[in-house]
């Protein structure tokens, strides 16, 4: 079968960073739906592991956390999918990425595909769905709903991938006052579309930025991306009691010692740890993609494709991987077909 590799750590401009390879067919396990790929997604876990994940004994490594497909086979323990089904995922992080034409996936992190879109829609929104879900109602504990509690949320890097659909999640389902920060006039104005409340600029003081729409202090934060440079500003702006959550990988360690005095919770959001650990509620993200294809079918919510980058290969995954790491990326970066 096609499928996209590295065999070393390299920058993505370089050719040999990810390559055009063949390999065997893989044969599902007992839990495991074989999808036939039609379309995938590029997310920031794909360009840290490509730089800083050497594959072992020079194997061919595979990235790739989000796709849609069919299933073409399943194992002999799977309840929930039929060959031929249309299905979207984002995976788990231990096992071989979708960036091939055929994939393994447990079937208790799948779902099955909204109706309404195509492939290449549809695979914009698996991992940072789930990252974003879990993150406001599991993570942050915010209740779904449109009461008015008085709540606010602020989204630090509201434009991107994660972002994209938090913001959707927060404004739909919940009563929360959101609150988006970009710092670009396109992004910010794709941040208002997709329901903010307010936006604001992340390349200025969080503190003045607030001040300036009439919110001194906010309850609730998700700190999606450079949490470190913006770390003491948020304990700043956050109400006493307040929730920070994150799901970055900082440069420096934080120092939680500043959230004591207003009793403030760090929470963080990892959408891998439920496969990773075979957890006693895995299938919750089953549960938890299947309700976020009603939305979209509903018209609740909408993909965050941003950006359509052509065909399955090593050519336009190379230039995914550089426009993510440039941090100028509007919403998802989408590849389809091989």
């Amino acid at each position: 079968m096609k499928a996209i590799a590295y065999y070393q750590s390299l920058p993505a401009e370089q050719t040999e960073s990810l390559q055009d390879v063949r390999l065997p067919e893989p044969k599902p396990g007992p839990h495991d739906l074989l999808v036939e790929v039609r379309a995938i997604s590029v997310n920031p876990v794909d360009t840290k592991i490509r730089s800083h994940v050497a594959p072992q004994d020079g194997e061919a490594k595979v990235l790739g956390w989000d796709a849609s497909g069919v299933v073409r086979a399943v194992g002999r323990e799977v309840t929930l999918f039929q060959p031929g089904e249309r299905v979207f995922y984002a995976g788990a992080i231990d096992r071989a990425g979708a960036n091939s034409e055929l994939h393994l996936v447990d079937e208790r992190i799948v779902g099955h595909m909204p109706k309404s879109l195509g492939f290449a829609e549809a695979a914009a929104l698996p991992l940072t769905a789930i990252t974003a879900w879990e993150l406001l109602f599991e993570r942050l504990q915010i209740v779904e709903g449109k009461a008015d509690l008085g709540q606010s949320l602020l989204i630090v890097g509201a434009a991107g991938g994660v972002g994209s659909i938090l913001t959707q999640l927060a404004r739909r389902l919940t009563g929360l006052t959101v609150i988006g920060t970009a710092s670009r006039p396109e992004t910010q104005a794709w941040v208002r579309e997709l329901g903010a409340h307010h936006v604001i600029d992340h390349s200025k003081p969080l503190s003045e930025e607030l001040a300036r729409i009439g919110v001194p202090q906010v309850s609730h934060v998700a700190s999606l991306t450079h949490t470190d440079q913006h770390y003491a500003q948020l304990v700043e702006v956050l109400a006493p009691q307040g929730r920070l959550a994150l799901i970055d990988d900082p440069a420096q360690p934080l120092d939680i010692m500043p959230l004591k005095r207003k009793s403030l919770s760090l929470h963080w959001e990892l959408m891998f740890t439920r496969s990773l650990f075979q957890t006693l509620d895995m299938i919750e993200q089953h549960r938890l993609l299947e309700r976020v294809a009603e939305l979209i079918d509903a018209g609740v919510l909408k993909t965050t494709l941003g950006e359509h980058f052509g065909r399955i290969d090593a050519a336009n995954l190379r230039r995914a991987h550089v426009l993510l790491e440039s941090g100028k990326a509007r919403g998802k970066i989408v590849l389809e077909g091989f």
